[in-house]
């Protein structure tokens, strides 16, 4: 089976958050050579979420050249039994440091971080903890504040039945979270089969219990000091989304623009679900600026154009220059991330060691 499809599950012990489910797509005997990619989903959602748009056709390109390391937060596996009443659930900046455990198991060196909503924020918190495992941060719908104080009112009134079962106000909370003003949209494809796929999602596929102790630490969250980061940043929101102004305003506090990117996807919620070729794009070309996926081009651009102009003159996504492909180097050896770039990228940074 082609690796890029095949999918290893692994239990990981950690520290502080009890055992991570972990959920590598691709070969990660070829680490050296690939962009790896390690991902956390947002509320309501599990692996699931970044699998299947990893395998939407407009990734396939990306997936075949890259490892994706997809991490569970705990009790979110497909069908999970309850978490017992003594596991005391991590914060999100427990989640976030403890995530260097699901890399040093793997022995995976650094990662390109790819997060929504909730598992944005754990991503950023990562990034910000272990800097050098980190090349770059991809954040989608990530809110830099606390919860606000409308958030945990709204919280107070969501009805959490029991361990099993979820409510239509817990429902309704989730919806609104995962989808925002799309929810009220007349011009979305699909929206009622798109909403109610998730809705039986987080009635049978999740337990309720942990799916519940997840929203907590969400809206129990503190301010996520971003504008610290020296990592390279993309942040993505859909227009119709509901963090939609708080991202904004999350990118509008960072120092140094040169680092980190806004994007806004018109007529979008849930981006992955309804742009997942504009996420693509952004991701691919934010990836070459990184000095990753130099040899995978994007649609309705000249390959050659592609290889020998930089990033920037395509999009401010990327500032990295192209590098010319040789009659003597393989596909795999062109994808290899040009390290001089990266150092660049991480000012004052060292990269790990190759062993």
């Amino acid at each position: 089976m082609d690796f890029a499809l095949k999918v290893a599950t692994y239990v990981i012990g950690t520290e502080k958050c009890g055992d991570l489910h972990v959920y590598v797509q691709g070969d990660l005997s070829q680490q050296d050579k690939r962009a790896v990619f390690l991902t956390v989903h947002d509320l309501g959602c599990n692996h699931l979420s970044f699998y299947e748009f990893v395998n939407h056709p407009s990734m396939i390109d990306i997936r075949d050249r890259s490892i994706f390391i997809h991490v569970d937060v705990p009790g979110h596996e497909e069908n999970g039994e309850a978490l017992p009443d003594s596991f005391q659930f991590p914060t999100l900046q427990t989640l976030g440091e403890d995530l260097v455990s699901v890399l040093n198991f793997l022995h995976v060196k650094y990662v390109i971080c790819l997060g929504e909503g909730a598992g944005a924020n754990v991503c950023a918190r990562f990034g910000l903890a272990h800097p050098t495992r980190v090349v770059g941060m991809i954040l989608i719908n990530c809110t830099g504040s606390a919860a606000s104080v409308m958030e945990s009112f709204k919280n107070k009134f969501v009805n959490w039945k029991g361990n099993n079962l979820i409510s239509q106000s817990a429902e309704d909370y989730l919806l609104f979270h995962k989808f925002g003003n799309q929810i009220m949209s007349d011009n979305q494809k699909d929206k009622e089969r798109v909403m109610a796929e998730f809705q039986a999602r987080i009635r049978s596929s999740i337990n309720s219990k942990n799916l519940k102790l997840y929203v907590n630490a969400f809206l129990t969250r503190n301010d996520l000091p971003l504008k610290n980061s020296t990592t390279d940043i993309l942040l993505i929101t859909g227009v119709l989304n509901s963090t939609a102004s708080v991202v904004e305003k999350l990118h509008k506090e960072m120092p140094d623009k040169n680092k980190a990117t806004l994007l806004k996807i018109e007529r979008a919620g849930d981006v992955l679900l309804d742009a997942p070729a504009k996420v693509a794009q952004a991701i691919l070309l934010f990836c070459k600026g990184l000095g990753w996926l130099t040899s995978v081009t994007m649609p309705g651009i000249d390959r050659q154009r592609t290889l020998s102009q930089s990033s920037q003159d395509e999009s401010p996504l990327g500032s990295n220059k192209g590098r010319r492909l040789s009659r003597g180097m393989s596909m795999e050896e062109y994808d290899k991330p040009n390290i001089r770039r990266l150092s660049i990228t991480q000012t004052g940074l060292p990269l790990p060691n190759k062993n």
